[in-house]
């Protein structure tokens, strides 16, 4: 090579290790800002995410405190701390706000999910206000001398009776074990019958007190009565004792055989059975 060609060989080679390192110093500034700013950022996200504030699932849950309360003014934050769920909580406030009130300790153990042993826990510290008591235990018992005989009827002794097809609510109302529901309703049954011929009618309202039927008798019983020759099928159907099957015998027998002169005449039919026929006897004419 010349002297200009080596010149040039030389420069060459300057220019390429000046190059060189320049490259590599800037790459060294750059990367270590790349990784303070990376660590810094690390830091910062385990600081601050939302991940490193919530709790581990191994962080055992808050436990459960005991103090005295009262179910029925008690708030959500009080009922929470006791160890109750939110969802036991919140049937707590329906329960209230539906007009509910705890009047006992055993009314609160009726929540629903509450466990035994969470009840035996919470009932020695339930404590429940006497507001929420009934009102009337503010009133003591009348003196009997001073009770309402219009509200409070003066029971009739064992021995004595009431004539069932004669007596009139007041008079059934001092039958042992007969309030007010029952007295309206053995009037209105016998009005509907046409009037009482049986004590043992008495079974045919719903529930009735077996125990208050000893106190009731019957005494010349005049019940109103169906005349089976005139009426028709429609009108024999409105007694209580005839259904539609029973008068529509009625009114065939009549239409093939002539008038009915006795209910014995029917019994071929097995809608009258005995019973049908005893029991009807009485309210029919011909």
């Amino acid at each position: 090579m010349n002297r200009n060609d080596r010149k040039i060989a030389y420069a060459t080679c300057v220019v390429a290790i000046v190059a060189l390192a320049a490259v590599f110093v800037c790459d060294r500034s750059d990367t270590s800002p790349q990784l303070s700013s990376h660590h810094s950022k690390r830091e910062l996200s385990s600081h601050h995410s939302p991940l490193a504030s919530r709790p581990s699932p191994l962080t055992p849950h808050h436990s459960p405190e005991t103090f005295a309360f009262d179910p029925n003014t008690a708030d959500s934050t009080t009922l929470l701390r006791l160890g109750l769920r939110p969802w036991q909580v919140r049937n707590i406030y329906k329960y209230r706000a539906h007009g509910g009130v705890y009047r006992t300790k055993e009314d609160f153990a009726r929540l629903y999910g509450l466990t035994v042993k969470d009840y035996r826990r919470l009932e020695p510290f339930i404590r429940i206000s006497s507001d929420y008591q009934p009102a009337s235990t503010l009133v003591g018992e009348r003196p009997r001398y001073q009770r309402d005989t219009t509200l409070y009827p003066v029971k009739i002794v064992d021995t004595a009776c009431v004539v069932l097809n004669l007596a009139d609510t007041n008079q059934l109302k001092r039958v042992p074990g007969i309030g007010s529901y029952y007295a309206k309703e053995i009037v209105r049954h016998g009005k509907w019958l046409g009037g009482y011929v049986n004590v043992n009618q008495l079974d045919e309202i719903d529930g009735f007190p077996q125990e208050a039927k000893k106190y009731f008798v019957i005494d010349r019983p005049s019940p109103q009565k169906v005349n089976v020759n005139k009426l028709t099928l429609q009108q024999l159907r409105r007694h209580p004792y005839i259904n539609y099957y029973q008068a529509k015998t009625i009114v065939d027998y009549r239409r093939l055989h002539g008038d009915i002169h006795s209910l014995q005449q029917l019994s071929f039919s097995s809608d009258f059975s005995p019973e049908a026929i005893s029991r009807l006897e009485p309210y029919v004419d011909y």
